[in-house]
């Protein structure tokens, strides 16, 4: 399946900065790798920092270790990245010594190759973060009537790879697989997770509040932890691409909710089974957040990949006048409802109108997602 990422990845490819892949583990960026620098291409060389010797043959390497190790190959390609120590520096080196090489770089945690690499790598690097497949990716791959077919299930396990290309009626066994070897992983070996059931409490309360405002403080309450350990783990949660946060939209009015955030998750797939509910849509009582994070997770994938800048929230006040989602960009307010039944749609709140009434609105349902989705809104 070509990702939406991979013209744009090809055509940095001439300016010879470092080019860095960050994600999850399991979302593709190996595959993406391969499909830039062919493994078995002569002119390519590819080093995965899972293996033990290729963590010690990096660790502490001079300019001249590095012309050794790499030979007259005109791509170098590390992968795994971040199990390499101060791989920052080392790709410094690359970069400054050897201006001539392509360097391909993925990372399965930005929590600590981002930190490796920041300061070392300052104006030496792009960035991208790839995602579970994107909405866009399988419309182009299966095709916009297969798709929509399909969209209950991509509500219940997601859109990881594995997931979307194993066999019919096995994406909730290769779902639950892919959680028992990888959804911790990074985050136990690198975040310093001192209370790991604590810690999956609190995911967990988390995955059965997307949709709503979260208090930390209630979350403490619920997990025994205190508030700023609250805030540190889904820190590192956001740093493993596990969840990520959306704050409140303020400028106008005095009563809106200024301090406040909700949380969802990247993949819907992992977010129901850990809470262990693979029930079919219409037996649920959380389908409306279950589509809302569907769709913000998706929105967020489309605009990372064309690179569109600019914030995203949602809006409140504290009368409960609300919206679910409010983009910024160009100057313009966008604001959207997500309604699960199309019949449910009415008007938008008159109290958000009238304090922004250059903004476009929208209500986007399963009839007419679609444009929500694709590149040309």
């Amino acid at each position: 399946m070509v990702r939406d990422i991979f013209e744009p990845l090809k055509n940095r490819e001439d300016d010879r900065k470092v080019i860095i892949v960050l994600g999850a583990r399991q979302v593709g960026k190996s595959t993406l790798l391969r499909t830039l620098a062919d493994p078995k291409d002569p002119d390519v060389v590819w080093f995965n920092g899972d293996e033990s010797d290729i963590r010690e043959r990096f660790t502490h390497i001079s300019s001249t270790m590095l012309r050794d190790v790499i030979g007259q190959h005109t791509t170098v390609v590390i992968d795994e990245a971040q199990r390499i120590t101060d791989i920052g520096i080392t790709l410094k080196l690359l970069h400054d010594n050897f201006p001539e090489i392509k360097v391909f770089v993925s990372g399965s945690s930005a929590l600590e190759l981002n930190g490796s690499i920041k300061e070392p790598l300052t104006g030496r690097k792009w960035e991208y973060q790839l995602f579970p497949f994107s909405y866009n990716e399988m419309v182009k791959h299966f095709g916009m009537l297969q798709e929509q077919r399909v969209l209950e299930q991509r509500l219940l396990f997601g859109s990881y790879p594995d997931v979307v290309l194993s066999e019919p009626g096995k994406q909730r066994e290769t779902l639950l697989q892919l959680i028992d070897s990888y959804l911790y992983k990074d985050i136990f070996a690198l975040g310093g997770i001192n209370r790991p059931t604590q810690f999956e409490q609190l995911l967990k309360a988390l995955a059965f509040q997307i949709g709503s405002e979260v208090s930390y403080n209630e979350l403490g309450q619920l997990t025994g932890l205190d508030n700023e350990t609250v805030l540190k783990y889904i820190d590192l949660m956001e740093q493993s691409f596990l969840v990520f946060r959306l704050e409140a939209f303020s400028r106008n009015l005095r009563n809106e909710i200024k301090k406040s955030r909700k949380v969802y998750f990247h993949d819907t797939g992992v977010r129901n089974a850990l809470i262990g509910n693979f029930s079919p849509l219409a037996a649920r009582t959380d389908v409306g957040a279950l589509w809302e994070n569907y769709l913000v997770s998706e929105r967020m994938k489309l605009r990372s990949y064309q690179r569109q800048h600019g914030g995203h929230y949602f809006w409140r006040t504290h009368t409960q006048a609300e919206l679910d989602y409010v983009e910024e960009y160009d100057g313009q307010l966008h604001a959207f409802e997500f309604k699960w039944n199309p019949k449910k749609t009415g008007n938008f709140s008159r109290t958000f109108l009238k304090a922004y009434p250059n903004a476009s609105t929208a209500f986007i349902t399963p009839k007419d997602y679609h444009a929500f989705l694709s590149p040309a809104r």
